[in-house]
């Protein structure tokens, strides 16, 4: 849904796991906006927030049914599809994220790698088997895909982003430190990891100044 805030999207999955959690252990049927924010460390009124850009889900007074609550938000974050990956980039990152677990729970299937390092290609990562870039535009048409992550140098992202583009990938997850320059219609999202990490050390420098100046 256009219009909604990233950092509610976000929240979204947060709930998500939490109610996945309560379903599994079948601890609760209902749960209300405050037990729900306190579970997982944002207000009452957040949630409420977050959950109004899509309709009613709650009865005033009563709470969310927690099953129906976790089919909604399956549903709205796509997690009830089946979403085939291609990853280009077969270093530390890009391991690790064929690695991950936690991305086949929410439907995202990482189906293919690959590299254009000779020492990388036809070695096993997970149960993959890492592929020439130059396989990339046949296995994205061969198999529908389009959505992609790129976890290469930051030299090599723009070109790699046109790559998967002319290939048909509509949607990519940028972990390469540079901003790629694309076609309106394709979705970008950056995950700067250094970004990140600045963040916190930021906040931590600012307490540490402020402790200093009480």
């Amino acid at each position: 849904m256009d219009g909604v805030p990233q950092p509610t999207i976000e929240r979204l999955v947060i709930y998500y796991r939490y109610l996945k959690k309560l379903v599994a252990h079948d601890d609760d049927k209902v749960i209300s906006s405050l037990d729900l924010g306190h579970s997982v460390g944002v207000s009452a009124a957040q949630v409420r927030k977050d959950l109004s850009y899509f309709g009613e889900f709650g009865c005033k007074g009563v709470g969310y049914n927690v099953s129906n609550l976790k089919k909604s938000l399956e549903q709205i974050l796509g997690f009830n599809q089946n979403w085939p990956i291609v990853l280009v980039g077969a270093g530390n990152i890009g391991r690790a994220l064929v690695n991950y677990p936690g991305f086949k729970v929410m439907g995202l299937n990482i189906i293919a790698i690959f590299d254009c390092d000779l020492d990388k290609i036809g070695n096993r990562v997970g149960g993959l088997i890492v592929k020439s870039n130059k396989e990339i535009e046949r296995v994205i048409k061969d198999k529908g895909v389009e959505l992609a992550i790129i976890a290469v140098p930051v030299d090599e992202a723009q070109g790699v982003a046109e790559k998967l583009v002319k290939a048909g990938i509509k949607a990519i997850w940028n972990i390469a430190p540079v901003t790629l320059k694309l076609p309106d219609n394709v979705l970008v999202y950056y995950e700067d990891l250094a970004s990140s990490l600045v963040t916190l050390t930021y906040r931590l420098s600012q307490k540490r100044l402020k402790a200093r100046s009480n």
